[in-house]
């Protein structure tokens, strides 16, 4: 019986000090252990500044990962990132949907224009 793929996505946090290459090899690497049938999708954020200290470090490097695997296949890949002295932090959830708002339609929009158009009014009194 074979297990049906859900989606996705990782955020992970690297060492700031790591270069480029080493991060690409080590998402490679860990990637590798999900058995992933089409490769992941990845958003590379770049240096940022932490909003706290995690393990002594200010910044960290933010990449985040969407891919679709089976659910056995992440208890062997949470405990390789665990291990991972190069990973600051990193989080695992199921993908959906996208976050955000809902795009607006046509009427909100316009409606929108109208209310913002209409507060530039009530500075004159």
């Amino acid at each position: 019986m074979k297990t049906a793929t859900r989606p996705y996505e990782a955020v992970y946090i690297f060492d700031s000090a790591l270069e480029d290459g080493t991060i690409a090899e080590k998402l490679d690497k860990h990637h590798a252990l999900l058995e992933l049938a089409e490769p992941a999708t990845l958003d590379h954020w770049g240096r940022r500044q932490l909003a706290y200290e995690i393990k002594k470090r200010d910044t960290g490097y933010y990449v985040v990962a969407r891919f679709a695997c089976t659910a056995d296949k992440l208890p062997e890949f949470e405990r390789a990132l665990k291990l991972d002295g190069g990973i600051l932090r990193y989080l695992i959830s199921l993908h959906e949907h996208e976050l955000g708002a809902p795009p607006l339609t046509e009427e909100q929009l316009a409606a929108k224009k109208r209310a913002e158009d209409g507060d530039d009014d009530d500075d004159e009194d």
